[in-house]
């Protein structure tokens, strides 16, 4: 018998009031490991009642307060990393070392979140007019919901809440069906570090929940990661009903390798960016860009050996360097993608479809598998994948490598890999992609900058987590004053200048 994993509503594991349910698996055996139950509409507006009711009290919090909640919060993540990350490898499929690093990644953003009193400063101008001051404040918005993806079951989790209850709302995450107990973990580790019931809440569900989160009128915000269809439609959706919204979308990120690059240091980078996580990943390189088919051949020729060497295995392999895909359907989904480039004429330099571990038949394992000669008319080019698959789309120049990026339709992440700093320059100033990196395969920003992309990578105004979090999850108020002395100036009927 399978565990029934629950919801976490006003500071308790409460079971779900729906009687549908859906299995968690642990990718790397093709085990059902729990049932989940999912939510309906009442459990929603049960997390939102119990978010409301809590807000008051937490909002008028001093935010050095809130500070030490979160500081105490992010001491218990250090002392219990590995807990968590075996429960994040379990269900998601990716190796135990993969998952520390994600949890670091979140607990950055924790970190950062507990300069709240510094965050939260407003700014003075004494003497706007005569004997006349202004200063702003930033105020808390209320309930607030964050969706978030499988791929990263604690860090996206991480890249919102702790900057939502740092600037004073209340929370409702609901996190993917397929990976779900590690934000279980981290709610009862916020309730045990000295969060308030109520505060921050875990509705496990699908569409259902998304939509009754939504539509509900008490939640005024949300923040959302995802593929670019959902993030639309979660856009289009929250906005219509008068909810402020970030939502983040899919990815094409190219690597462009020139000519000069230090073609070794390149190749480590493609492995490690295209192929880590089983290439489940927003900001996954996977397509590269030789400029010049010296270039190409120089790349292929060093990176095919690396790719037919990956160590593929369970994330309690100590010595894998790449797991599972999360789902049986998923990797159904990564296979077709493969038979399509085969299809439509790509060199298929390596495959991955045929991999098999012996004693994890079962498993949703995959190889890693590269492609030559893809164009820019090819599904594989166009599309995320969302696997270990990556696609070398040979340039004449960098003049057209720079136009490939700028021409596709996702704007999340791009690199460049040179030894010419007028190259990187131009690069880096004129590319149309909301992070990039020179030389750095995976240009994630750190906590105390923003993440976000452009074009359809990104629907909403603000980036998550740094100033641009904060600026999301807080209100700005602007107050004039003017104290009597005494001095009757009669009624003013013009629009006041101050002068």
């Amino acid at each position: 018998m399978t565990a029934s994993i629950p919801n976490f509503i006003d500071g308790a594991l409460v079971a779900s009031r729906s009687t549908r349910t859906s299995p968690v698996y642990n990718p790397a055996t093709g085990v059902q490991t729990g049932t989940l139950g999912l939510a309906s509409a009442l459990d929603v507006k049960s997390a939102v009642t119990a978010a409301r009711k809590a807000f008051p009290i937490w909002a008028s919090a001093p935010p050095l307060r809130r500070a030490r909640v979160l500081n105490q919060f992010l001491r218990m993540i250090e002392g219990r990393i590995d807990e968590l990350a075996q429960v994040i490898s379990s269900e998601h499929g990716k190796v135990f070392s993969d998952a520390k690093g994600e949890i670091q990644r979140g607990m950055e953003v924790v970190e950062f979140a507990t300069g709240a009193p510094q965050l939260l400063k407003g700014e003075v101008t004494e003497n706007v007019g005569t004997r006349v001051d202004s200063y702003s404040l930033r105020q808390p918005l209320g309930v607030v919901a964050g969706i978030t993806p499988f791929n990263f079951p604690a860090m996206v989790p991480m890249w919102m809440f702790p900057v939502a209850l740092a600037c004073g709302n209340t929370f409702i995450l609901k996190p993917s069906e397929r990976d779900p107990s590690a934000p279980l973990l981290l709610a009862q580790w916020l309730k045990e570090a000295g969060l308030p019931d109520g505060v921050f809440n875990v509705v496990q569900g699908d569409k259902e929940a998304v939509d009754a989160i939504l539509t509900e009128p008490d939640i005024v915000a949300v923040s959302f990661v995802g593929s670019t269809p959902i993030a639309r439609y979660i856009y289009e959706a929250a906005t219509r009903n008068g909810k402020r919204c970030q939502a983040l979308g899919g990815a094409k990120n190219h690597m462009i390798v020139m000519p000069d690059a230090d073609m070794d240091q390149a190749v480590d980078a493609l492995m490690g960016a295209a192929y880590g996580s089983a290439g489940e990943r927003c900001m996954a390189i996977s397509v590269a860009v030789p400029v010049g088919d010296t270039t190409a051949e120089r790349l292929i020729e060093k990176l095919a050996p690396k790719v037919r060497a990956l160590n593929i295995g369970p994330g309690t392999d100590p010595d894998a360097e790449m797991g599972p895909l999360v789902t049986k359907q998923h990797l159904e989904k990564v296979r077709a993608y493969i038979d399509a480039g085969v299809e439509e004429g790509a060199k298929l330099v390596v495959d991955g479809r045929d991999f098999r571990r012996q004693g994890y038949e079962g498993g949703y394992f995959i190889g890693g598998t590269l492609f030559d000669d893809v164009t820019t008319d090819m599904k594989i080019y166009k599309e995320e994948i969302f696997g270990p698959v990556l696609a070398v789309a040979r340039a004449k120049s960098y003049d057209e490598a720079a136009e490939m990026i700028n021409e596709h339709e996702f704007g999340n992440g791009t690199a460049i890999f040179t030894r010419d700093g007028d190259a990187a320059r131009e690069f880096a100033h004129q590319i149309q992609v909301g992070m990039v990196g020179i030389n750095v395969p995976i240009p994630v920003p750190m906590a105390f900058h923003s993440f976000g992309g452009w074009k359809a990578s990104l629907f909403g105004d603000h980036h998550m987590h740094g100033p641009e979090g904060v600026r999301f999850y807080t209100k700005l108020k602007t107050i004039t004053t003017r104290w009597p002395t005494g001095i009757r100036t009669g009624a003013e009927f013009v629009m006041p200048t101050m002068s």
